[in-house]
Order: C-alpha cells, then sequence, then structure tokens
C-alpha cells in the first residue's frame, strides 16, 4: 500500500470506468442478431435460386427487397467483423503506436471491403 493511506481498491475505485465496453459488447450482440436472420435469409434465397442462370438471379438481386437485405447483410457482416477483431487488437497488439496503426488499419480494410461488396451489389442489382 502506498503510503497515502488509501487501500488499494479505493484506488482502483477512483479510477472509474471506460464507458465504452459495454456499448461495444451491445453493438456485437446486435450485429450477431441481426447476422443470423440475414444469413438465414440469404441460405433460404440462395437454395430457392439453385439451378437458376445468370439472368434469373441478376433479376433476383435486382428487386429491392432482395437488393437492400443484401447491403444490411454487407454491412452487418463486416461491422461485426471489426467488432471482433478490434477485441482481438486490443488483447494482443501491444504498444499503444503499433496498437493504433493495426485499428486504423482495420478501419480502412473494413470499409475498403464493404463498399467493394456494396458496389458489386449495386452494379448488379441496377445492371450496369
Amino acid at each position: 500500500m502506498i503510503a497515502t493511506g488509501r487501500t488499494d481498491i479505493s484506488r482502483i475505485k477512483a479510477r472509474g470506468s471506460a464507458k465504452s465496453g459495454a456499448e461495444h459488447w451491445w453493438r456485437q450482440r446486435v450485429t450477431a442478431i441481426a447476422n443470423l436472420l440475414l444469413v438465414i435469409w440469404f441460405l433460404v434465397s440462395a437454395v430457392s435460386m439453385s439451378g437458376a442462370g445468370y439472368e434469373e438471379a441478376r433479376a433476383w438481386l435486382g428487386g429491392q427487397f432482395n437488393a437492400t437485405m443484401m447491403v444490411l447483410l454487407v454491412i452487418s457482416l463486416f461491422w461485426h467483423a471489426r467488432l471482433g477483431v478490434q477485441v482481438v487488437l486490443e488483447d494482443y497488439v501491444h504498444g499503444r503506436g503499433l496498437r493504433l496503426a493495426a485499428q486504423v488499419g482495420l478501419d480502412f480494410l473494413t470499409i475498403a471491403l464493404a463498399v467493394s461488396c456494396l458496389m458489386a451489389i449495386l452494379e448488379v442489382a441496377l445492371g450496369s
């Protein structure tokens, strides 16, 4: 114990809460539920489209509902993946600068991949 007269637990309590862990945990659970529902929709749709040709698949994705669901699936999957990898980086990458660089790289990578998927969906859906 330090000569201040304070116990170890009082010093710990005085530091307060980071107040971000619960929000991160909540977002991860919400995206997991969204992913579950969207992946079930996607699998049912993919099975129903088995044997369909390119034009039928393109017409299917050209529908507003299906295109919207695909966009939501991509956003939810990449957001969930980013949240999960962020936890790994926070736990296993030591050194403040390296962790910051890894998190910035993670942000750029997930955004670039998600935008690429979204552009592909829009290109097929809009018939470009």
